[in-house]
């Protein structure tokens, strides 16, 4: 018995100390396992909310699409880090500019345009003060409207009545010379071709200028369709312009607000616009400032949402870009308020506002103006934030398309 008592005592120590040791690795174990636990579930809280947060800051704000809307012009052939242009891009996130080579306010050579080194000297600092996805824009059609203008350096280009007069391939080469030239300047944007079609040729602003490329709408259609192409071949983007139909006007919309109510044939002038839309071909189509009483009583086509949405996209099933001809014309200053143009032109329809800052006066602070106007106009509920929504995802996708990052 005393023997059992010693052999139990001899192997019952050490199945005592192997049971404390196995409870307490049990107990360390199982602490080290729930901090463990804790520290996953926290990081993996976090691997929850930071995509939350990326996507937020990805959102863009509204202030940043209403800056998307907006084309602005600008003083001077040359920038820096402190020039207004730059301040302005950043501040307002401007979704692009135009340069011209004429000043009308100070009525003087040169505003932007100098020479081909000169611009495109300062299309690269615009970039690269600013942004690399802004619109760089230009007009551009050939002829008497063109701001790189032969006589600065750059190649001579003919108007479109001149090309309207030969095979509309020879369109295609023409046009192909005016489209490597603007992708080297760093131009991404070319606001033409006209397919005006020339109704009146007496007319001031497209006929007297040979702007438009016939009076046969057919041959319109087929010209731009090959000047577009050529513009296409070398990633430029074009707008047709000027929506309905300028080329009956007998007047200029620069200097005051242009009736075509007698003198317009929508069968005649929508014929190039139809064709284009259902060509798939049309990356914009810019407005014009003209009003016919017949269609809207009260309202140019820049402002009328019979024009733009009911004909443009419901009859034309148009479902890209809109960007009104320059806002600071005449024909729209002075019938309208500034306010009022605005809220009336995005609610129309239109998805970018040019504000050239080229006429007769120059405003600082058009930039800063347009959108807390805009802003004032959202958050009193007369412009729907989807209006202003539907007009970024629009361009964003037409820059994307382009390589426009």
């Amino acid at each position: 018995m005393k023997f059992f008592k010693i052999k139990l005592f001899k192997y019952l120590i050490p199945l005592l100390c192997l049971v404390v040791c196995t409870f307490i690795s049990f107990s360390f174990m199982f602490s080290s396992c729930k901090e463990r636990t804790s520290e996953e579930i926290g990081q993996a809280e976090t691997l929850i909310e930071e995509p939350s947060t990326a996507q937020i800051q990805k959102s863009p704000a509204l202030y940043q699409m209403i800056g998307e809307m907006i084309i602005l012009g600008f003083k001077g052939t040359e920038i820096n880090s402190s020039s207004k242009i730059v301040e302005d891009i950043n501040e307002y996130y401007i979704g692009g500019v135009i340069l011209f080579d004429f000043d009308v306010p100070s009525k003087s050579f040169p505003r932007n345009i100098e020479n081909p080194w000169q611009t495109k000297k300062l299309i690269k600092d615009l970039k690269k003060l600013t942004r690399s996805d802004l619109f760089i824009a230009v007009d551009a059609e050939g002829g008497y409207v063109n701001r790189l203008k032969a006589e600065y350096g750059f190649i001579k280009i003919e108007s479109p009545q001149v090309m309207g007069e030969s095979d509309p391939q020879n369109t295609f080469l023409k046009a192909s010379l005016l489209g490597i030239e603007l992708d080297d300047l760093g131009f991404n944007l070319n606001f033409a071709p006209v397919v005006d079609v020339n109704i009146n040729k007496d007319n001031p602003i497209i006929g007297g200028l040979e702007r438009s490329f016939s009076d046969d709408p057919v041959r319109v259609y087929e010209h731009a369709g090959f000047f577009m192409d050529a513009m296409h071949k070398y990633n430029i983007i074009t707008t047709i312009k000027h929506f309905p139909g300028h080329g009956s006007s007998t007047e200029d919309s620069h200097i005051g607000l242009t009736d075509i109510t007698d003198t317009y044939n929508e069968k005649i002038e929508l014929f190039p616009y139809k064709k284009l839309i259902e060509d798939n071909k049309t990356d914009m189509i810019m407005t014009a400032h003209v009003i016919n009483t017949n269609i809207d009583p009260d309202n140019p086509a820049t402002l009328s949402s019979i024009f733009l949405k009911d004909i443009l996209k419901s009859r034309l099933n148009y479902v890209g870009v809109i960007v009104s001809d320059d806002m600071q014309m005449e024909a729209i200053t002075n019938y309208f308020g500034f306010e009022e143009s605005i809220i009336k032109a995005i609610n129309a329809g239109c998805n970018l506002l040019i504000y050239s800052n080229n006429n007769q006066e120059y405003e600082d602070d058009i930039a800063q103006r347009v959108v807390e106007t805009i802003k004032k106009a959202v958050k009193e509920g007369k412009i729907t934030e989807e209006e202003i929504i539907n007009s970024y995802n629009k361009i964003r996708k037409l820059k994307e398309d382009y390589g426009i990052y």
